[in-house]
């Protein structure tokens, strides 16, 4: 749903709402995400995005009259045993609170969403045609073909779906039917539901198939089993094909035209504006066409960059020793263009998310809050 006007709306429907864009399973193990100050009852008009929580985003919040802070990284995220007043963090947690301020992060699981913080950074370079880096992997999943009689087949379905099956996405309970015709002779031994023994019967029957995760084949057998009105149900298990989704860090893609390496770290100063420049490996006259992007800190993805066979990789915090070993084994031109520059074109996707989607005013924190505030170029 849109929504055209910005109107005041509880703490606890815009948290739906990024919810729903940043799912929390999408989160790393080690993350912090979601809900880290506020009262869900509380009523909010106005919202402010930030790459990183400081003294000065507090102080711009307070300003604005903003109701809710939504952040890129946590404030808390390393082992935190005190929020006194007389902490660094701790104080900012004290002000959001006395100023009525909720504070809201969207961290790796902003990474993985599609559209995410990647999407963002793809999208500075009109970059197409993108696909994850490293995509998330599809739980493996199980067809399931059943057959039943044309009216116990609700009995069955509900039993399933109740088991977890029919789960596709953000969809439940989805399945697909016909109608046909089964066939089947009770030998001695059997107790039929329908028929007699030794006489052949033909049945009016639906096909009923959905699709399940693996891990549920046992619970899901035996909800069939026992809701199926027949003593020897007639059903087949197919396992899928793993696939990737296309959730995942990181994006890859291709330029709208190619470039010089040169020109693109150019173009990538240009468009990102990082406050202490880009900086990039190789050769300069390199052209460039198909590129790797991932806002942050992103050399854990060097090996998937050059797998992928991609020209260039953009990213940000790039270390002395894993980008020496890329370039020596032939990877993608390296380009590194700062942790805060590679995130911060997330801000404006998720002030508008709220904009319209939670129907509330948003702004983004322009100023840098990248940590690295004093530079000097060489021969200065």
């Amino acid at each position: 749903m849109t929504m055209s006007e910005n109107t005041a709306q509880t703490l606890a429907r815009i948290i739906g709402v990024l919810d729903e864009a940043y799912p929390r399973r999408l989160a790393e193990s080690w993350d912090s995400v979601g809900l880290v100050c506020g009262d869900p009852d509380d009523t909010v008009a106005r919202a402010l995005v930030c790459v990183d929580v400081t003294d000065r985003v507090v102080d711009q919040a307070i300003a604005d009259g903003a109701g809710l802070i939504l952040a890129h990284h946590p404030l808390l995220l390393r082992g935190v045993d005190s929020v006194a007043a007389d902490t660094p963090k701790g104080r900012i947690v004290h002000r959001l609170i006395r100023s009525g301020i909720g504070l809201f992060t969207a961290h790796t699981n902003a990474d993985s969403a599609r559209p995410g913080v990647s999407d963002a950074l793809a999208a500075e370079f009109g970059l197409l045609d993108t696909v994850p880096l490293r995509p998330l992997h599809v739980p493996p999943m199980d067809k399931w073909v059943v057959m039943v009689p044309e009216g116990s087949s609700d009995q069955v379905s509900e039993a399933m779906f109740a088991a977890g099956a029919g789960e596709i996405g953000d969809y439940r309970d989805c399945s697909w039917s016909v109608v046909g015709v089964g066939q089947f002779e009770p030998q001695a031994a059997a107790n039929p539901t329908i028929g007699e023994i030794g006489r052949r019967e033909r049945v009016d029957e639906a096909r009923v198939e959905m699709v399940a995760e693996r891990r549920l084949r046992a619970t899901i057998l035996a909800a069939l089993r026992t809701a199926h009105p027949y003593e020897e149900p007639a059903f087949d298990v197919l396992e899928l094909a793993d696939l990737d989704s296309d959730l995942g860090l990181g994006r890859i893609g291709h330029l709208p035209q190619p470039m010089t390496a040169a020109d693109f770290v150019a173009l990538a100063q240009r468009k990102l504006n990082g406050p202490w420049g880009v900086r990039g490996t190789g050769d300069p006259a390199a052209m460039i066409a198909t590129v790797a992007v991932c806002g942050g800190a992103g050399d854990s993805l060097l090996g998937a960059a050059a797998a992928a066979g991609v020209d260039a990789y953009l990213t940000g915090d790039l270390r002395h020793h894993p980008a020496d070993e890329a370039l020596r084994a032939g990877g993608p031109v390296l380009v590194d263009a700062g942790h805060w520059a590679t995130e911060f074109p997330w801000c404006a996707q998720a002030a508008a998310l709220l904009r319209e989607r939670a129907g509330i005013g948003a702004t983004v924190f322009a100023e840098s809050t990248d940590p690295f505030g004093i530079h000097c170029a060489p021969g200065h």
